[in-house]
């Protein structure tokens, strides 16, 4: 299929209604780690984002984290079953007999857990690209943390996401042609930190082009003095145009610096997109703002004629090594 039409099915993965397969074996933990790696981890990033005190730590490399695992339940997860780094950390984990669990749609992670009765859930088999599954990774991982009572929130979620994609595609489209020719550099404030991930991950992946995120208030006491351009460096930052995501609920002062930034840019010269993130709940205003920038860099990609697909540098990439 498609990412055109995964994209546009993207609402109905709210539906998804996951089953841990050995759950016996399953328990309920007073933390949990979640290992992943690209897409794979996104689901962790945007559980954070919307439960920011739920006690869950994000693993992106090789090995396990250096944390204290009694009372931990540890979650692999990697869509394709294959993810080099996940692998390692699984089998560690499994060796050191930390409770383990696992999700994914295939693989060799996927062999792995049920060869050794580990307890896991399988994603649907439908080929579709990891950024795009966010939904399906999603509803997983809030089964296997056990968070209740969210059935209600996430189909409501599936059709206000439906209701609005009109308007996400139309906005996406404009969107589309203000960012031709020019890499994008997405700001946002840190708790919409995975707003602004996915972001860049769909203009690096879909599109094909560079494109960087950074965080307010972090990047205020950095980041921008590398914009205060002069006559020997303006050609070094020429083809940057930025994209601030706002968000009304920021805390006020952030709020405030985005303002001052804004005009800071645009004084030196810069362009900038204001693009709101909306939503009736936390959750609709992340998947909103995800869906908006999937049909965004989908759009991008059909003005550079480029593939949105496949990701063959990633492939290659994997070859290599």
């Amino acid at each position: 299929m498609a990412i055109k039409e995964d994209i546009d099915n993207f609402p109905d993965q709210f539906g998804f209604s996951p089953e841990i397969k050995n759950e016996e074996k399953w328990g309920s933990f007073k933390k949990y780690v979640l290992l992943g790696m690209g897409g794979s981890h996104l689901q962790g990033d945007v559980l954070k984002a919307v439960f920011p005190d739920f006690p869950l730590y994000l693993h992106r490399d090789y090995g396990l984290p250096e944390v204290d695992f009694s009372g931990t339940g540890i979650i692999a997860a990697s869509y394709s079953g294959n993810t080099e780094e996940v692998l390692d950390s699984f089998n560690l984990a499994f060796e050191k007999n930390i409770p383990l669990s696992v999700i994914t749609k295939g693989g060799r992670l996927l062999e792995m857990a049920k060869k050794r009765q580990v307890p896991y859930i399988e994603l649907p088999q439908n080929g579709i690209q990891p950024r795009v599954a966010l939904g399906y990774s999603f509803k997983a991982l809030l089964k296997m943390i056990r968070v209740e009572g969210q059935e209600g929130e996430t189909e409501m979620l599936a059709d206000s996401l439906k209701e609005r994609q009109i308007e996400i595609k139309e906005e996406s489209k404009k969107i589309s042609l203000e960012m031709r020719e020019v890499v994008p550099v997405v700001y946002a404030s840190s708790r919409n930190s995975v707003v602004a991930s996915v972001w860049k991950i769909n203009f690096n992946e879909t599109s094909k082009i560079p494109a960087f995120y950074n965080l307010i208030p972090e990047l205020n006491h950095n980041e921008m003095t590398g914009f205060d351009k002069t006559l020997a460096t303006e050609s070094l930052s020429e083809k940057m145009k930025f994209i601030f995501l706002v968000d009304k609920e920021d805390d006020s002062r952030n709020q405030k610096r985005m303002k001052a930034l804004k005009k800071i840019l645009e004084e030196r010269g810069f362009g900038i997109i204001e693009i709101e993130i909306r939503g009736s709940s936390r959750m609709e205003k992340v998947f909103s703002s995800v869906l908006l920038s999937a049909w965004t860099s989908y759009y991008l990609a059909e003005v550079y004629n480029t593939d949105p697909n496949g990701v063959p540098m990633v492939e290659e990439f994997k070859r290599m090594i």
